[in-house]
C-alpha cells in the first residue's frame, strides 16, 4: 500500500509494484472504481492532486509499522536507483533518469494498441523487433499474456507513457531517445542500429 497526499484533496492511496528490472508501478485506488492503473509514480502524484508535485520520492509514502514513510527512505527504491546506476548517460534526461518513454505498436490483425515498456535493454529490444515486424500480434508480447480479444487501454491511460519530466508528456527531450546503447543492437542489421554502431566506432 502506498499514497500520496494532497492538502486539498487529503490522501490518494494505491498499490506500489516493484519490479527487478527497477521499473515501479503504481495502480489507484484513490476511490472506489478509480480506473487508473499501471501509473509510473510520477503520473500517481500528479493524479492525487499534489501542490508541489515532481518530487514522487519525498511526497509518495508507503506504511511502515503504521507509520507513513516517504519512500526515499526506504528499501524499496533498491532496484530503482540500481537501473539508474547501470543506465549509461546517453540515454538520461537532466535528472539522471532513464528517459525512454512507453511506445505503442499496432497488432496487425485486431488493430489494438499495445504498450511497450523500455526500462531495459530486453524490453527495448522487444521492441525493436516488434517494429520490424509487419506482421506483429497480440500474441507475440513477450511480457504480458495477451490476446486480440484482450481490451485496448483506455485513451486516458494511454497518455501516460512515463516521461520524467511530465507525466502526460507528448514527447519531449527527456523521455524520447534519438539513439543509445539502451535502444540500439550492434547484431542487428537494420539501417537504424548499423548507423549507430558505425557512429559510435567512429
Amino acid at each position: 500500500m502506498c499514497g500520496c497526499t494532497s492538502h486539498r484533496y487529503g490522501d490518494a492511496v494505491g498499490r506500489l509494484r516493484v519490479f527487478v528490472n527497477g521499473y515501479l508501478e503504481i495502480t489507484c485506488e484513490c476511490i472506489p472504481g478509480c480506473e487508473e492503473d499501471k501509473l509510473t509514480p510520477a503520473a500517481f502524484e500528479k493524479h492525487s492532486g499534489r501542490e508541489t508535485a515532481r518530487k514522487w520520492k519525498n511526497n509518495i509514502w508507503v506504511i511502515v509499522d503504521g507509520e507513513k514513510v516517504p519512500l526515499y527512505k526506504t528499501v524499496l527504491l533498491k532496484y530503482y536507483n540500481q537501473a539508474l546506476k547501470t543506465a549509461s548517460g546517453s540515454h538520461k534526461s537532466n535528472n539522471g533518469q532513464a528517459c525512454h518513454r512507453d511506445e505503442f505498436i499496432c497488432c496487425t490483425r485486431c488493430n489494438k494498441e499495445r504498450r511497450f515498456r523500455l526500462r531495459t535493454k530486453e524490453e527495448c529490444r522487444h521492441h525493436h523487433d516488434a517494429l520490424a515486424d509487419p506482421n506483429w500480434k497480440c500474441s507475440d508480447l513477450p511480457y504480458d499474456k495477451i490476446t486480440c480479444d484482450d481490451e485496448e487501454e483506455r485513451g486516458s491511460r494511454r497518455v501516460y507513457r512515463g516521461c520524467t519530466h511530465s507525466a502526460a508528456c507528448k514527447g519531449c527531450t527527456s523521455c524520447v531517445c534519438f539513439g543509445c546503447e539502451l535502444c540500439r543492437f550492434s547484431d542487428c542489421t537494420c539501417q537504424t542500429c548499423t548507423d549507430f554502431t558505425r557512429n559510435a566506432k567512429a
